[in-house]
């Protein structure tokens, strides 16, 4: 008899009474950006308290973007000794570089870090032979990139969702495949789209409301934040007025961890901030140490890159 199990914290295949048996962990919460003029704040949260669940996992991109990891980030495959496979430390490099005229043969950065975690992704999912459940938007895995475009694009938020389909070759033996991610750049947005918090959860049926709603209905851990301090009061205003980006970037800061706060009760959480052309800076960082993506020796110098040093 052979079955699938997918929950909040993990989903597994497995024959029963073998020794078969495929886990993976999965990381489930939020991350939230809030861009301004002057910077990005940024909070990464987790949203399952349960004691063996898997906080967001983060990774250097370069020295400009930071990654975090959704979904199936966690890997232990059959074996008495099995150790736990995990994505970011898969990721050996990530050479990242706009097209450019001069170099019209070379892939954009979305296409060559989605295809880097596309390519660890596979051969994992690939010894899932039997039916799993996700739900019709639920993707496997989700990746969101979160930082400062090169040639003073500014700031960018995307997200690459990585979903996967399975076939039946025999019985219930099914092939999975995890497809070409689907990307979605969720910041800059349109000129006349007001301007709002970003907020990417997982699993998407997440319960309870973003932080954008809980600001425009003025719930009652915002009416607190807000009444405790003009500078924040002000932030607020700007947020539920469409102006997200027209707020003081400190005081930005300060707002979205005090909602952090507010909000996470026994949950973990990271709090961390972008300013153009210094990277990022952690206020609160993530209990474990953040990895970071290696340089590709063999790139070209003269190369279009963001894997730059920050000015001064």
């Amino acid at each position: 008899m052979f079955s699938c199990l997918f929950g909040s914290t993990a989903f597994s295949c497995y024959a029963q009474g073998r020794e078969d048996e495929v886990v993976a962990n999965i990381a489930s919460g939020r991350v939230v950006a809030h861009v301004t003029k002057e910077g990005i704040a940024f909070a990464i949260i987790e949203e399952s308290a349960e004691a063996d669940s898997i906080p967001p996992r983060v990774v250097a991109v370069d020295s400009l973007h930071l990654g975090v990891m959704l979904g199936a980030v966690e890997w232990i495959l059959p074996g008495k000794d099995a150790k736990p496979i995990r994505l970011e430390k898969m990721i050996s490099h990530i050479a990242t570089g706009r097209r450019s005229e001069a170099s019209s043969e070379m892939a954009s950065d979305l296409e060559t870090i989605g295809v880097a975690y596309l390519e660890a992704l596979r051969p994992l999912a690939e010894q899932l032979h039997h039916k799993v459940e996700l739900g019709p938007d639920e993707p496997l895995f989700e990746l969101v990139i979160i930082g400062y475009g090169p040639e003073n694009y500014g700031p960018e938020v995307w997200l690459y969702e990585y979903r996967m389909e399975q076939e039946a070759l025999r019985g219930d033996y099914m092939k999975t495949r995890v497809l070409r991610p689907h990307t979605t750049q969720l910041y800059p947005l349109e000129k006349h789209e007001p301007k709002a918090l970003v907020e990417v959860r997982y699993p998407p049926d997440l319960r309870g409301p973003t932080f954008q709603v809980m600001i425009r209905r003025n719930d009652p851990e915002v009416a607190r934040i807000a009444g405790s301090d003009p500078r924040l009061a002000k932030v607020a205003d700007k947020i539920e007025a469409g102006q997200a980006n027209a707020a003081k970037f400190a005081d930005a800061v300060d707002f979205l961890h005090a909602l952090v706060l507010a909000t996470a009760g026994k949950s973990r959480f990271a709090l961390g901030k972008f300013e153009e052309g210094r990277g990022f800076d952690w206020i609160v960082p993530p209990e474990e140490p953040v990895e970071k993506a290696k340089e590709d020796k063999n790139r070209p110098a003269e190369a279009p890159s963001l894997m730059r040093k920050p000015k001064p």
